[in-house]
């Protein structure tokens, strides 16, 4: 225990209020010693055999109604999952496999947004789904619904709207946007991912939300997790269907081998029935009242937050943010293309990770300028002044840094490159004059400032971007 202590020395906090992604912080004294007891409650317990361990039926069961009372439809149905990734990747497959037996689609699209989770593109790739990827409006961020349904052909098995969009915290038109896919025939997921357990409860708060969920006419099927604005502990997700029926698409049941008779509602055979466990009980503890207090905080958060973002001078919002996530750009930024001003806003997470907040950079995409993004908690009410005061400052330091740019002769070389025919020097060469090689040790070691690392990534293709990245990884987990 001292050693796993000491590992996680060198990790961001995951609580306190100053890592602005990846941790959800309801800020409630005892929350995660309830969620730890619950889970080392079931942490022997088998997920995969209901008949075995009946409890787990008992459990999801609980949890799939209280999501379908939250976000669903009279015969709403769902399955408990590892995370947003499943529940998308279970909801693409559900649709694949509806198209292929209704409809008889061989070569099956997903349209989906520009702005529509990396996880769509991950199922795409599993599952032999190719992805028609629609611009978004440029001014607001959100899905073009017409685009959209251009875009549907014969081949479409599924359509998407996120509600929010990760990027930029915007709610895409569900509505039009379902109501076009069933116009057409088509099924319809909604990544609430996020938004999902944040949004009911600011209305309840008072706050104006669009519908988003599975009563609006032509949603067929939702993902909600539970691990971010639920502030259950990972993995903990949910993803919810019209009706059984079309449930069944998703299940995998194989009786041709000498084993058990197999059926999987989910990827997993075999599940963790701890993080069942551990989600029930922190909604339960939570409660409805509860929610709506912790959404309203997030919401006032969000209020002082804006509002002191654009009192900087520079910085501009990006969209309208209405679910807890926030995008920043600097006016510089905007007209970049790399260059000085991108290393200004990157400069600007440097600094900012110096005085001990962790910013997430985004990149540049199809005209969309890049910004850092924020989370917001809880747990950052009390934090929202100090990060301002902080933001000020960093900002200062960053402008008397000199420009990052990347090498001109990099950037042409890498424009030239086939990222599937390098070998391993090759791209430990490139990793390594980005900063990314190995320590003394063998094992990868990042640099103290990620500022020159993106803009070389940034201004580098897409596929050896894709290449660069997956090797790294592969550098970071090696034996």
């Amino acid at each position: 225990m001292e050693e796993l202590r000491a590992l996680r020395g060198s990790d961001a906090p995951t609580r306190g209020g100053r890592t602005f992604a990846y941790v959800y912080d309801a800020g409630i004294e005892g929350l995660d010693a309830l969620a730890a007891a619950a889970y080392s409650e079931y942490a022997t317990v088998n997920g995969l055999d209901m008949t075995v361990f009946p409890s787990v039926a008992r459990l999801e069961n609980d949890l799939i109604r209280a999501a379908a009372a939250l976000l669903g439809a009279p015969g709403t149905q769902g399955t408990f999952t590892s995370g947003g990734t499943e529940s998308i990747l279970l909801a693409v497959k559900t649709a694949r496999d509806h198209a292929r037996a209704e409809r008889g689609v061989r070569e099956p699209e997903l349209v989906l947004p520009s702005t529509a989770h990396a996880a769509f593109h991950k199922a795409a790739a599993y599952l032999g789904v190719e992805p028609v990827v629609v611009p978004v409006d440029r001014g607001t961020y959100r899905a073009d619904a017409e685009a959209t349904a251009a875009a549907v052909t014969e081949r479409t098995a599924l359509v998407v709207a996120s509600a929010p969009s990760y990027a930029h915290g915007v709610i895409d038109p569900v509505a039009q946007i379902a109501g076009l896919a069933a116009d057409r025939g088509v099924l319809c997921h909604v990544d609430a991912c996020i938004g999902g357990w944040l949004l009911p409860y600011l209305r309840r708060a008072g706050r104006e939300v669009p519908d988003f969920g599975m009563t609006v006419p032509g949603v067929t099927s939702l993902s909600v997790d539970l691990h971010k604005y639920g502030y259950a502990d990972k993995g903990a997700s949910v993803v919810l269907y019209r009706d059984a029926e079309l449930r069944r698409y998703q299940y995998f049941a194989h009786a041709g081998w000498p084993g058990y008779p197999v059926v999987n509602p989910t990827v997993q055979g075999t599940k963790a029935a701890g993080l069942l466990a551990q989600a029930w009980a922190v909604l339960r503890h939570v409660g409805e009242d509860g929610y709506t207090a912790l959404a309203g905080q997030v919401a006032d958060a969000s209020d002082r937050l804006l509002a002191g973002l654009r009192a900087v001078e520079g910085v501009r919002v990006l969209g309208e943010p209405e679910a807890g996530l926030v995008a920043f750009t600097l006016a510089a930024a905007e007209d970049a293309g790399g260059g000085g001003d991108l290393s200004l806003l990157l400069h600007l997470a440097d600094e900012m990770r110096v005085r001990g907040w962790y910013l997430q950079p985004q990149l540049e995409f199809e005209g969309m300028p890049p910004n850092l993004h924020l989370t917001l908690t809880p747990a950052t009410v009390g934090q929202v002044d100090a990060l301002l005061a902080d933001l000020a400052e960093a900002l200062t330091a960053a402008r008397a840094l000199p420009p990052v740019q990347a090498d001109p002769g990099l950037v042409e070389l890498a424009a030239g490159l086939d990222p599937s025919t390098l070998g391993p020097e090759e791209v430990s060469a490139v990793l390594a004059y980005a900063g990314l090689g190995g320590g003394e040790d063998g094992d990868a070691r990042l640099p103290q400032r990620m500022a020159p690392v993106l803009v070389l990534l940034d201004a580098l293709p897409q596929a050896l971007q894709e290449r660069l990245l997956s090797e790294f990884v592969g550098s970071v987990f090696r034996i």
